[in-house]
């Protein structure tokens, strides 16, 4: 991207500035996510209704997939990203005016091409940051991912607990949104990193064994990241049944641990090892989630949502880091790799619960998903053998 070092201060003002659309992304999603128990009641949509509903975000993120790399390519990560950050925010507030079942799908599935278009974007640009800094700082560009979520969870729970509509809690955030890229787009990276002429083939095309089982790992821990996106206030609404203004307790404290244990995750993995920090997360998720299932009280649902987010803090960070060290693929077809493995799971979690919830119930599809999490700590170990 830039041959000449640069100065700190201009490292820093590129830093700065990504960083802000990080906090972007994290804040469009977590509106929406802070607000679907409320949007399901006044659609008057039941589990399975949602569940199917939910699929049309996969299938928008889908069907832009290849849009994306290509208009990234194409036009550079700069416009895409300024352009996404307006039509993704912009969607959002149709999504609080639908009235629906399938205006809420249509909304949906271009809330989906909205978002995969901000995250190709904004991820090529923290990967040229980084590059600028010569060291991994995309652990904390994903944390402040979550920090926005933390925020927008408790603005939500305020929103909700004031009794201000979904429609007008939207159009803040896009007002929001519309000052943070005024401010801040002009010191985006202006040009991105070329690729080599030797990196090509396609994604799959040379995968081992240590790069799958990776991105196993992240598809189980995306499983769970989406289940307590877009379920963990339906679960606390309808089987743990808190006070009024508590519905959102339960996601604010799953995304607070998850912000902190991003923000801490590397000085765990320099003592402990990756392989033993992957072992524990899938452990607090799988106890996180039965803590729930089997004492679905306000606070210990809550404390069971609290280990869950730091179960998954750590993981999808860690398996981008170990896939970036494949000794048989080039970094960036291990990490498009284990990113598009994981993401399936992130995709495909939500309306997976939906259905089953509805054949069942919520309980047991969370005691499902605890599965998962003993899943991961059981595969991990085999990161050693792969190696």
């Amino acid at each position: 991207m830039m041959n000449m070092p640069l100065p700190k201060t201009t490292q820093g003002v590129y830093r700065l500035s990504v960083s802000t659309f990080y906090f972007l992304q994290g804040l469009v999603f977590a509106s929406w996510a802070s607000r679907i128990p409320d949007i399901k009641s006044a659609l008057g949509l039941n589990d399975a209704d949602l569940g199917s509903v939910l699929f049309a975000v996969p299938v928008g993120q889908m069907s832009a997939m290849a849009l994306s790399g290509y208009l990234v390519g194409r036009c550079g990560s700069r416009k895409i990203l300024m352009a996404a950050s307006v039509f993704y925010p912009a969607v959002l507030v149709c999504l609080g005016m639908a009235g629906s079942f399938w205006e809420l799908a249509a909304g949906l599935f271009f809330f989906g091409v909205a978002a995969n278009l901000t995250n190709i974007s904004v991820n090529t640009q923290g990967v040229g940051v980084e590059r600028l800094y010569q060291c991994s700082i995309m652990a904390r560009f994903h944390g402040l991912w979550s920090l926005a979520g933390f925020f927008g969870a408790l603005l939500g729970a305020a929103m909700v607990d004031w009794h201000i509509s979904a429609e007008t809690h939207f159009i803040a955030i896009f007002l929001i949104c519309m000052i943070i890229l005024a401010v801040f787009s002009p010191s985006l990276l202006p040009r991105d990193a070329r690729r080599s002429s030797s990196q090509g083939g396609g994604m799959f095309r040379s995968m081992d064994a240590y790069v799958l089982v990776i991105g196993l790992i992240a598809f189980g821990s995306m499983v769970s990241e989406g289940t307590m996106f877009d379920w963990s206030g339906v679960y606390f609404e309808s089987v743990v049944k808190p006070g009024p203004g508590l519905v959102q307790m339960g996601y604010v404290a799953f995304m607070s641990t998850m912000a902190l244990g991003r923000f801490t995750a590397d000085r765990l993995v320099m003592r402990f090892g990756p392989v033993r920090v992957l072992r524990a997360s899938g452990i607090l998720i799988a106890s996180g989630l039965l803590v729930s299932v089997l004492f679905p009280m306000l606070w210990s649902a809550t404390l069971g949502f609290l280990l869950v987010g730091f179960g998954t803090s750590s993981i999808v960070p860690l398996c981008y880091s170990m896939a970036g060290k494949s000794r048989k693929m080039i970094p960036s077809m291990a990490l498009a790799s284990v990113s598009t493995i994981g993401f399936l799971g992130f995709l495909m979690g939500p309306p997976v619960i939906g259905h089953i919830a509805h054949a069942s119930s919520l309980r047991w599809s969370f005691s499902l998903i605890a599965l998962v999490g003993l899943g991961t700590a059981f595969i991990a170990p085999f990161l050693k053998k792969y190696r």
